[in-house]
């Protein structure tokens, strides 16, 4: 007899902050003409507010976290450092126009699943979440 390996359940829900909003709009237009459910916010205080109404009903949780890193107020980094205190189990997606490494090695200590450098293609991004997401579920 064949076990087949159990399905990929993909990710259907995504909370993506960014406070470009041009670079918000065009992310989350993407991943929505590709099927997700895609929820935005403006900056990482606007996200954390999202997370914390989320934590009310499991249905509105996120299954993937997408953030800039430098945003007003909380920036991606913050937002992930609350996460990670917190003990939220989502993965995180980092975005920066940073070069240096200090960002990616900040956000993988704190418990990122990838950073995506600006500028970038959106099959990049894609595909980023497509592996996060297959990671996560083997966890």
């Amino acid at each position: 007899m064949i076990h087949d390996e159990p399905a990929v359940r993909m990710p259907t829900t995504i909370f993506l902050a960014d406070d470009d909003a041009d670079m918000r709009a065009l992310i989350a237009m993407a991943l929505e003409n590709d099927g997700y459910d895609v929820v935005v916010a403006k900056d990482g205080a606007e996200l954390l507010d999202l997370l914390a109404a989320a934590t009310a009903s499991p249905m509105q949780r996120p299954d993937i976290i997408v953030s800039d890193v430098l945003m007003p107020g909380y920036s991606g980094l913050g937002v992930l450092a609350a996460l990670h205190k917190s003990s939220w189990k989502v993965p995180v997606i980092l975005i920066t126009a940073r070069r240096d490494d200090s960002v990616a090695l900040d956000a993988m200590r704190l418990g990122a699943s990838a950073v995506v450098r600006k500028p970038f293609d959106i099959d990049d991004l894609r595909t980023t979440i497509l592996s996060v997401s297959i990671d996560s579920q083997r966890e």
